[in-house]
């Protein structure tokens, strides 16, 4: 998976590698420069045909470094180029001020305050304002600048960040302060690898497409660093010749009763179709003849109560479980702890109801869980089950490093003891270790039509049944949850849930073919 850094980690990096005298930090500055020169030509080919004006916003840090570097290449490329500098020439770091005298041979530096507004004063912005390196909100002349030009939708068209747009904390893709301004880029330019926060929140509406510039930096195998979904290796998801049914383990989805089955139908159909050797529907007996009459591949079994499900239990083929959508809460209570206390330990995946049947006392829920769970809640049902954790990812930040959704998912999973998925755009999936990974169905790889009743329950579906198969909760959820991704593009508009299941085969397939 590809690394998402935070601002300390990059930091980390750079000066490993300036320590070791591999690099010196005016090295990496010229290379971000070029590197972000490079990727506005490959973005706006027009721009490299013929000079242009530009407009080049340097703040008072190194990313206003990285800025007078590209001041520079694109003066040498025959650009009028204006340079405003926020901030006190005298007090920026020595790199920077290096790079500074460097374009005051050829031209000069400008008041920030005289910097303009209208989008048609240049046919190029560069926002190399603060990058990854903001730590306070926006303020004063440098709000007003920001604020008026986000009110002006062709002033993005053409704006480029280098790191992150100014405004805008890159751990967490939250907007520091009360007014949640930002710039906003068609184009960030980001260096060695991506950020947290392009990844999360108000990240990728206010970057814009999002290029990664290599500078010549090693890259991180810590378990700290959060990495990016990405597609499923083929040979977890394939069967062996000649395999057994069993071989792919069993699946058990519990339902909810009469008129309450279709969640768990569409969980056991997710979890059918992402290959588990069997799925079973697990119904109270009101149920049973509605359910009978829906499934032709699943079976069917009566389950009524604690006791039975108990009963259930003792097949050690159970590899997995899937607790939750469309259960019913008090349903919920009485199952979700059988499940959870079987000898045998199947896979668990919570959702919907089974969360919310504990809302009022998540320690009962988190005292039973075990290292095989994966819980899946949304935005509600987090806030539910860990409610002070949601207080921070909610409130307002203020300064420093902004709490993010992946901190809130990594301190669910810790306190809970199981897997955590966060449900959003910006799905994020933790472990109690401190793994994270994030799936973001963001920019190309957008899929709005998985707002739609009944998607989460076909990923719930999705996760148990690649758990079935053998995978760890962790790996399950992830691949679960880029699958998921994938089946809604495939279908694009006009996706409901039941859609999910049936185009999973097509996406499979790419994938094992090595399309």
């Amino acid at each position: 998976m590809t690394e998402l850094l935070t601002a300390a980690q990059m930091r980390a990096l750079e000066q490993a590698a300036m320590a070791a005298g591999a690099v010196t930090g005016r090295d990496l500055m010229e290379r971000a420069g070029r590197g972000a020169v490079d990727a506005i030509f490959a973005e706006w080919p027009d721009l490299a045909a013929a000079p242009h004006r530009a407009v080049v916003l340097c703040g008072p840090g190194n990313n206003g470094g990285d800025g007078f570097v590209v001041a520079r290449l694109l003066h040498d490329w025959g650009w009028q180029v204006a340079l405003y500098l926020y901030g006190d020439a005298e007090k920026l770091p020595p790199d920077a001020r290096a790079n500074h005298d460097r374009w005051r041979a050829l031209g000069p530096v400008l008041p920030f305050a005289s910097a303009p507004t209208a989008a048609d004063a240049a046919d190029l912005y560069v926002d190399a304002l603060f990058g990854t390196g903001l730590r306070r909100p926006l303020e004063g002349e440098l709000l007003d600048w920001v604020s008026t030009r986000a009110a002006d939708p062709q002033a993005t068209a053409r704006t480029v960040a280098l790191d992150m747009p100014s405004g805008l904390c890159s751990d967490s893709g939250r907007a520091l302060g009360e007014t949640a301004e930002t710039v906003r880029a068609a184009l960030t330019v980001t260096f060695h690898a991506r950020k947290l926060g392009q990844v999360l929140s108000l990240g990728p509406s206010r970057c814009g497409k999002t290029v990664v510039a290599e500078i010549g930096l090693a890259h991180a195998p810590d378990v700290s660093v959060a990495r990016l979904v990405e597609a499923p290796d083929a040979r977890d998801l394939s069967k062996a010749d000649g395999a057994h049914k069993y071989d792919s383990g069993h699946a058990l989805v519990l339902s909810g009763g009469a008129g309450r089955t279709g969640a768990a139908r569409l969980a056991a159909r997710g979890a059918l179709r992402i290959g588990a050797g069997l799925v079973t529907l697990g119904v109270p007996p009101s149920a049973q003849m509605e359910v009978a009459f829906q499934v032709t591949a699943i079976m069917l079994t009566r389950i009524a109560d604690a006791a039975a499900l108990a009963q259930a239990l003792e097949d050690r083929r159970l590899a997995a479980l899937c607790l939750g959508p469309g259960m019913g809460t008090d349903r919920a209570r009485d199952l979700v702890p059988v499940a959870l206390r079987a000898v045998h330990a199947p896979g668990v995946v919570l959702d919907a109801d089974a969360l919310t049947a504990f809302a009022d006392a998540p320690e009962t829920l988190f005292g039973l869980l075990h290292a095989r769970c994966v819980l899946t809640p949304h935005g509600g049902e987090f806030a539910r089950l860990f409610p002070d954790i949601a207080e921070r990812l909610t409130a307002t930040p203020d300064g420093g490093t902004a709490y993010s959704k992946a901190d809130a998912t990594r301190d669910a999973a810790a306190r809970a003891g199981c897997v955590v998925l966060l449900k959003g755009a910006d799905t994020v999936i933790a472990d109690p270790e401190g793994r994270c990974c994030v799936n973001a169905a963001i920019g190309a790889e957008a899929a709005p039509w998985l707002a739609t009743a009944g998607a989460g329950d076909v990923l719930a579906g999705y996760i148990c049944g690649l758990m079935a198969r053998g995978s760890a909760a962790y790996d399950a959820a992830a691949t679960a949850s880029w699958l998921h991704v994938a089946c809604a593009r495939r279908f694009g508009p006009g996706l409901i849930a039941e859609d999910l299941p049936e185009v999973l085969p097509g996406v499979l397939a790419d994938i094992l073919n090595g399309g």
